[in-house]
């Protein structure tokens, strides 16, 4: 069982303070280096050469604004689960890497399978993507649609 306040596993392979310094970015990469260096006991001078190394390592990609799909109105959020043959995988994955309503690609165990999440404007939006994009790839086996009805936990920091 993991202690309320104990590091998440996926930083275990970070010191203690770079861990600490990045669980504070996690909770709010608006943070100044001043008030993380209070936290964690280091100068903002310190705080700062740590998360440029972190950076440049790629160990920190990027910082963003992350919108809840759920609470703008007539917004539809989904994900797919797409099976397709061994030779149209990569045409598959290129169709839906240049779809800008689809926002994650992740090729997942099992047999040349996709796990795809896709926001649309509304449900008539989330129909179109259906039928013009995901009905006619080429060489698919399966696909299953799940339409997310609202989001009950969402760890900041990682690409779930």
């Amino acid at each position: 069982m993991q202690r309320k306040g104990a590091n998440p596993m996926f930083l275990e392979g970070l010191d203690r303070l770079d861990q600490e310094i990045v669980e504070r970015l996690i909770r709010n990469a608006r943070m100044s280096y001043s008030e993380i260096g209070q936290q964690v006991g280091i100068s903002r001078v310190a705080v700062k050469a740590r998360i440029q190394a972190l950076e440049q390592r790629g160990i920190i990609e990027e910082y963003t604004t992350i919108i809840n799909p759920q609470k703008i109105g007539g917004a539809v959020s989904c994900y797919f689960e797409i099976e397709t043959l061994p030779d149209t995988l990569a045409r598959v994955t290129e169709i839906l890497r240049e779809n800008g309503i689809i926002t994650q690609i992740y090729r997942v165990t099992g047999k040349n399978k996709l796990h795809v999440h896709a926001v649309a404007a509304s449900g008539e939006e989330m129909e179109t993507l259906l039928r013009t994009v995901i009905d006619p790839l080429p060489g698919v086996v399966s696909c299953s649609c799940n339409i997310i009805l609202s989001r009950i936990k969402d760890i900041k920091g990682l690409r779930l």
